[in-house]
């Protein structure tokens, strides 16, 4: 699971004032966690990665190609 690349975009809210963190190489609700402080906005998304490989892995569904690899 270290080897997948996925990208995690952070960006801070005014609104939530807290960091967002969205995953665009995921279909679906863009914004997917968020931390109150940047630090935090990492550990989350990269806890909301894990997870959602192990739920695609449990559905026996294809994980997404990160977007990255096309780019190298």
């Amino acid at each position: 699971m270290d080897k997948i690349k996925y990208r995690m975009v952070i960006q801070w809210s005014e609104e939530d004032n807290s960091f967002l963190v969205a995953l665009p190489d995921f279909l679906g609700q863009y914004w997917r966690t968020h931390g109150e402080t940047y630090e935090e906005a990492v550990i989350n998304g990269k806890e909301a990665i894990e997870s959602l490989i192990m739920a695609y892995q449990a559905d026996d569904e294809p994980l997404p190609e990160p977007l990255l690899a096309n780019l190298v």
